[in-house]
């Protein structure tokens, strides 16, 4: 039978194929597990930046070797992230991200206790692992769990994630003060979070059957290489964290140079980042309707805040934050569409590793091509233009990944030529 040709109609009719309710958890219990998990993915990332000149000092660290620590993250996301599709069919998804998550544990608690900067980075790739893993497994388990309410619980999750980032990120030197002004407490405390998102987790174990027979078929990420429309969700994807990344690493010292004080710098970067919890909070509960129009606003909304930057830097500066948060949304829209743009739960794991694993790879080139640039050039004109490049692709893909088709309809059958 044809499926319906709108996927917001699907999703209210029906469950993605494959599920088996027979042992479905409770679906307070998977909402508890999802927020709490998603509470975490990005503490290993903002607790670090926050107190990096304190672990450069306390490691003895130079400066290249600290950039070093804020490009794994992107190393982290990507290799563990292609990674997730195949473990996840081999273990179940319940079980690999409760390993993940026990994994971030012991590595948080390990890297705040490390002697040398290089076991700290080996140790922070642990510490990665629950966020790489859960990045690509949630936009499956929303589908699997609340098939009829992606929207909905992808607000859910990606808000809390915001929320994350921003307690991470403001409270970790704090925490640090609290340690005795001590940098490995206020890195190593977040720990206990992770700790907790692992029991909700406990009791759905019983439910994940790793045995072959009663898996779905996993869908290698090779078969995605031939789908246009996985290649504009990708896209999509990796020119909008092309330019939250640059936005997090540069947008300071945009302000600083257009001779604004640090503290008040800091201010408009932080209202841009807080900007993205209300704005993950509506944007893709509207996504399930049409995506199209909203990519078209968040769109206007980031390129006028780009130019406005060029031509007003100061006097329209809050402003100037205020769209390119709203602008944002982009993030929050594209891991909606790969719940939207999938049928079968094997597609939507698939399509979130190959989405992300090469989205984040290139999102990461960012901040180096800003640094580039102003070195060449010695000035913001050329690293404004890259956004705008950026956004202009980003709202290419996204419009063309909003029209109501399938990822699974444009995959070569397995082996196929």
């Amino acid at each position: 039978m044809t499926p319906p040709a709108s996927s917001a109609v699907q999703l209210r009719n029906s469950g993605p194929a494959g599920t088996d309710r027979r042992h479905e958890p409770h679906r307070g219990l998977i909402l508890a597990a999802l927020v709490l998990t998603a509470l975490t993915m990005r503490i290993a990332v903002t607790s670090v930046g926050a107190l990096l000149t304190d672990i450069e000092q306390g490691l003895h660290a130079s400066s290249s070797v600290a950039g070093v620590l804020t490009t794994l993250p992107v190393i982290a996301f990507a290799g563990i992230g292609f990674l997730g599709p195949r473990l996840a069919h081999r273990f179940g998804e319940h079980r690999l991200v409760t390993a993940a998550l026990l994994a971030a544990t012991a590595g948080l608690v390990l890297r705040a206790v490390a002697g040398s900067v290089w076991l700290f980075a080996v140790l922070s790739m642990l510490a990665l692992t629950g966020g790489a893993i859960a990045n690509v497994l949630m936009p499956s388990l929303v589908k699997k769990h609340f098939p009829d309410r992606i929207g909905t619980m992808t607000a859910v999750y990606t808000t809390v994630l915001a929320l994350g980032i921003t307690a991470a990120a403001g409270l970790s030197a704090p925490l640090a003060d609290l340690g005795g002004h001590n940098w490995r407490f206020g890195i190593g405390a977040w720990a206990a979070l992770t700790a907790v998102a692992v029991l909700p987790w406990l009791p759905t174990l019983a439910g994940d059957r790793p045995e072959r027979a009663e898996l779905p078929d996993r869908v290698p990420l090779g078969r995605l290489l031939h789908s246009k429309l996985a290649w504009a969700l990708t896209l999509m994807f990796a020119t909008q964290s092309f330019q939250a990344y640059i936005a997090f690493g540069w947008f300071t010292d945009f302000f600083r140079d257009h001779h604004l004080s640090a503290g008040r710098a800091g201010l408009l970067v932080a209202f841009y980042s807080a900007l993205s919890i209300p704005v993950s909070m509506v944007i893709p509960a509207l996504a399930v309707r049409g995506q199209r129009l909203i990519v078209l606003g968040l769109a206007l909304a980031s390129a006028v805040s780009y130019l406005g930057m060029l031509a007003a830097p100061v006097g329209g500066a809050w402003l100037w934050m205020l769209l390119g948060g709203v602008g944002s949304g982009m993030f929050p829209l594209s891991l909606t569409m790969i719940g939207l743009r999938s049928r079968e739960l094997a597609t939507t794991t698939a399509l979130s590793a190959f989405v992300q694993g090469i989205g984040y790879l290139l999102a990461g080139t960012g901040p180096l091509l800003v640094g580039v640039l102003l070195g060449v050039s010695g000035s913001w004109t050329w690293p404004l233009v890259l956004l705008m490049l950026a956004l202009l692709c980003s709202a290419a893909t996204g419009w063309y990944a909003g029209r109501p088709e399938f990822v699974d309809d444009q995959l070569r059958p397995a082996g196929g030529q």
